[in-house]
C-alpha cells in the first residue's frame, strides 16, 4: 500500500464521536440532555481528540422512538431546545474544529407529521401518495415483517381510507413512499436547508429500506420473518434513489455521508459505497453484531467468538480494499456497551478490557465511530426488570415472547447482554447524584457504578481510560498507517488473541490484541518476522511487555502496537 497512491478525504481520517443528546447532558434539570448540555461540554469533546460529531436525532419528535420518528425535519425537539440552540452548537463545534453530522432518517416519518395526518384522511388527498397502502378490497396484505410492531405487522388499518398503511418499524413510524417523486423533491430540499445551515453530513438511517417492490409481492419463505430484512435492501430502485440523491444534493457539498445498512453484505457494499457511482462514501453493516445473537436479541454459546469476529471484520476489509472505505464500530445506540458485549465488565477486567477495544477501533481500517460514554468504560446497566426498560423494542419482544409462552427468563438475561437502553443510560460526569447527568429525575436510570466510573475521576487518574482514549487518538494522527495501511490478519484461528499488521510505505505496525481473561503467550515467529527486541512499543494499556527469547506474553486483555 502506497500513500501516494491512495485519495485522502477528511472524514478517512477523522475519528466519528456519537453523541445521543437524550442521554448526554440535561441542562435545565427536566431529565432530558439537550443541545445546551451538549454546548456546556464542548471543551471536553474537543479535548477527546476526536474530529466528527454524529448527532442521533434532534427533529420535533413524538418520541414513539427515540426520535427516530420524525414529525417535523426543520424543527428542534422542544425537549432539546430550539433552532437557536442548534445553531450555537454547530457554531461550537465548528469553532472548535470539529464537523457536525446529522441523521437524516427518511425511510419514515411520524404518524404525527402533517404529510401522514393529510394523508390518513382520505385516498383523494395530495399526501396520500406519500406513503404505501394496500387497500382493504385487495383483502389481507401480504406479509411484511415489523421491528416495532406488538404484533410484528407492518401493516396497519387506517378506516378513513379502508386501506393498510406500511410501517417496517413502528406503528407510528409510517414508511415514505420514494416512488413517489414529490416525495423525494420534499427530501431533497430538505437535506439542502440543512447543509446551507452548515452541516458537515448525514448518517442515514435504514436507508437501503427506501425502495419497495412493486405490488407488495409475497416474498419466498427464506425471506419470512426477521430474514425480511436482505429483502427490504433489495428494492428495484434502491441505486436509482441513491445516485438522484447525489446528483440533486450532496455532490454539491464538501460533506460526508455514512449508510446504516442492514441488508448490506460483502458481495453488495460496492454497489452502495464505489466512488464510480456517485452515491455514498461508507457503510455500516451489521455482520458481526449477528455473531452468538439470535431473534429477539436471545444469546447463545457464539456470543464472544472470536474467530467468527476475525472472520467477519477480515472479510469486510478484504470487501473495500481498493474500493469504498470501510466502517469499524463495536457499539452504539442500537447496541450494547462494549465492554460488556465483546470483553468483560467484571471490576477486575473492565478498564484494561475498556482500553483493549478502543485500540482496536482506533488501529483498523477504515473511519472509527465511537460511541460516547465507551471512553469512560461504560458497561451495560443489565435491569432486572421489564418495567426498568424505555425501549419499544425490547418491551415488545418481551411482550410478544410472554404471548407465546417463551422463556422469560432467558429473554431478560440475553437482554442484560444485549438490549439497546444498555447503550442509553446517561453519561457519567462525576460522582455527585446520577452521575451530574442532570438535577432533576433521569428519563432513563443511571447505571449505579456512576461513583467508581465517571469522567470527573477519570481526569484526575494519568492512568484512566479517558486519558488513554486521548493518547490513542493522538497516535493515529501521527500515523498514517494506522488509517491507510494495508491489513494483514495473523493467527486467524487464535481463539483468545487478536493479531494484525497495518502497512503503509516501508512502514510496519503490529497490534496484538488479547481478548481474553487468560495470559496468553505467542512465538514471535508467528507475528510477520518483527524483531521484538528492536521494536519500538507505539501504545501499550499496560505499563510492562513480556517479552522472553523467542516469545512474547500478553496479560489479560493488553493491548500493543508496535513498530
Amino acid at each position: 500500500m502506497k500513500l501516494a497512491s491512495i485519495q485522502r478525504e477528511w472524514w478517512k481520517e477523522g475519528v466519528v464521536y456519537q453523541i445521543y443528546p437524550r442521554s448526554f447532558q440535561d441542562s435545565n434539570g427536566d431529565g432530558v440532555g439537550d443541545l445546551r448540555g451538549i454546548i456546556n461540554r464542548l471543551d471536553y469533546i474537543k479535548d477527546l481528540g476526536v474530529d466528527i460529531i454524529w448527532l442521533n436525532p434532534i427533529y420535533s419528535s413524538p418520541n414513539d422512538d427515540n426520535g427516530y420518528d420524525i414529525s417535523d425535519y426543520r424543527n428542534i425537539m422542544a425537549e432539546f431546545g430550539d433552532m437557536a440552540d442548534f445553531e450555537a452548537l454547530l457554531a461550537g463545534m465548528h469553532e472548535r474544529g470539529l464537523k457536525v453530522v446529522m441523521d437524516l432518517v427518511v425511510n419514515h416519518c411520524s404518524d404525527e407529521h402533517v404529510w401522514f395526518q393529510e394523508a390518513k384522511q382520505s385516498r383523494d388527498n395530495p399526501y396520500y401518495d406519500y406513503f404505501h397502502w394496500w387497500p382493504a378490497e385487495k383483502g389481507t396484505p401480504p406479509r411484511r415483517w415489523s421491528y416495532f410492531d406488538p404484533e410484528a405487522n407492518a401493516w396497519r388499518y387506517n378506516e378513513a381510507t379502508n386501506s393498510y398503511y406500511l410501517h417496517y418499524f413502528a406503528i407510528k413510524q409510517p414508511d415514505l413512499n420514494w416512488e413517489n417523486p414529490k416525495l423525494r423533491a420534499e427530501i431533497y430540499d430538505m437535506m439542502h436547508f440543512w447543509f446551507k445551515k452548515g452541516i458537515d453530513g448525514f448518517r442515514m438511517d435504514v436507508i437501503t429500506f427506501i425502495s419497495k417492490h412493486d405490488g407488495y409481492p409475497e416474498f419466498e419463505e427464506k425471506y419470512q420473518g426477521q430474514k425480511m430484512i436482505d429483502a427490504y435492501a433489495q428494492g428495484p430502485r434502491l441505486h436509482e434513489y441513491l445516485h438522484e440523491m447525489n446528483r440533486e444534493v450532496l455532490q454539491h457539498y464538501d460533506i460526508m455521508t455514512v449508510a446504516e445498512g442492514p441488508g448490506t453484505h460483502t458481495d453488495n457494499v460496492l454497489n452502495l459505497v464505489d466512488a464510480d457511482r456517485q452515491e455514498l462514501n461508507m457503510n455500516y453493516h451489521f455482520d458481526h453484531q449477528g455473531i452468538g445473537v439470535g431473534d429477539r436479541f436471545i444469546v447463545n454459546d457464539d456470543f464472544q467468538n472470536l474467530v467468527k469476529f476475525k472472520q467477519v471484520m477480515s472479510d469486510w476489509d478484504t470487501a473495500l480494499a481498493d474500493k469504498g472505505w470501510n466502517t469499524i464500530y463495536f457499539g452504539n445506540h442500537d447496541f450494547p456497551r462494549m465492554v460488556t458485549r465483546w470483553a468483560s465488565d467484571a471490576p477486575e477486567h473492565r478498564r484494561i478490557a475498556s482500553k483493549m477495544l478502543s485500540t482496536y477501533l482506533l488501529t483498523m481500517r477504515g473511519t472509527p465511530y465511537y460511541y460516547m460514554g465507551d471512553e469512560l468504560g461504560m458497561s451495560n446497566i443489565k435491569f432486572d426488570n421489564i418495567e426498568d426498560y424505555k425501549d419499544i423494542m425490547t418491551i415488545n419482544w418481551y411482550n410478544l415472547t410472554k404471548e407465546e409462552g417463551g422463556d422469560l427468563e432467558q429473554f431478560m438475561e440475553s437482554h442484560k447482554l444485549c438490549a439497546r437502553d444498555n447503550a442509553r443510560t446517561p453519561i457519567h460526569w462525576d460522582d455527585s447524584a446520577h452521575g451530574g447527568f442532570t438535577s432533576g429525575t433521569p428519563w432513563i436510570q443511571v447505571n449505579p457504578n456512576y461513583v467508581e466510573v465517571n469522567a470527573a475521576a477519570q481526569e484526575q487518574d494519568p492512568d484512566s481510560e479517558l486519558h488513554y482514549f486521548r493518547t490513542l487518538n493522538q497516535v493515529r494522527k501521527n500515523n498514517l498507517t494506522l488509517v491507510y495501511g494495508a491489513y494483514d490478519l495473523l493467527l486467524p484461528e487464535h481463539t483468545q488473541v487478536y493479531a494484525y499488521t497495518r502497512t503503509l510505505d516501508e512502514d510496519t505496525i503490529l497490534v496484538l490484541l488479547n481478548f481474553s481473561s487468560d495470559s496468553v503467550t505467542l512465538n514471535i515467529a508467528d507475528l510477520g518476522g518483527m524483531n521484538m527486541q528492536q521494536a519500538q512499543v507505539l501504545l501499550n494499556n499496560l505499563t510492562e511487555l513480556n517479552i522472553t527469547e523467542g516469545q512474547i506474553t500478553l496479560a489479560p486483555y493488553q493491548a500493543v502496537l508496535m513498530r
